[in-house]
């Protein structure tokens, strides 16, 4: 089992272009378990973390509703923005300058496989990188992501998440909000998300 993760910080970057990249990486890892399981290969499968920034963007999970988008695409364009529909799981989301978008591809097999324990980790991982900064993060019941203020008027989340996985293998993954416009994020009702 391969438990090694390579880090890849892709900079400012196409949402679009990041996303055949991903897709690229992650069609590698499931050929590789595909060739492990017919020929018995043995060989091992890469895992890795991708780190990006995206210029504005929406875009819609498979099971998202596309009237959760607020824009029509001649606004869309007015703001700079694009929109994809994607192979992800969630409703829609913004991504944009001042947001870490994090990407992991990793086979599951190396780790666990157990894809609620997977968001957990995702979870936590942003929880504890926050509580180095003395923010107080935490997660929402019955929500995926993580937010400030959970139980009061004024909580809102600062990260979403939305993966996809197959044979145990991931893509797509987390944004989290650390400088962003957040004025972006009125023209969607995110996650599907009202109030």
């Amino acid at each position: 089992m391969n438990k090694m993760v390579k880090l890849k910080d892709l900079g400012l970057k196409d949402f679009k272009e990041t996303w055949d990249y991903q897709e690229l990486l992650f069609k590698a890892i499931l050929d590789t378990k595909i060739k492990n399981r017919r020929e018995d290969a043995g060989l091992e499968t890469d895992n890795y973390f991708l780190f990006v920034e995206h210029p504005h963007v929406y875009t819609l999970g498979k099971s998202g509703d596309l009237s959760n988008l607020l824009l029509s695409e001649a606004q869309l364009t007015e703001k700079g923005a694009t929109f994809y529909k994607i192979n992800r799981g969630g409703d829609i989301t913004y991504h944009g300058p001042g947001q870490i978008v994090g990407y992991p591809i990793l086979d599951l097999d190396n780790f666990f496989t157990d894809i609620h324990k997977y968001l957990r980790f995702l979870e936590e991982m942003i929880i504890l990188t926050l509580a180095e900064y003395d923010l107080k993060a935490e997660r929402s019941p019955g929500e995926t992501g993580v937010w400030l203020d959970v139980g009061t008027p004024f909580a809102r989340k600062i990260c979403a998440m939305g993966v996809r996985a197959s044979r145990w293998v991931t893509m797509h993954g987390f944004a989290l909000n650390v400088n962003a416009d957040l004025g972006y994020f009125d023209n969607i009702i995110p996650c599907g998300i009202r109030g």
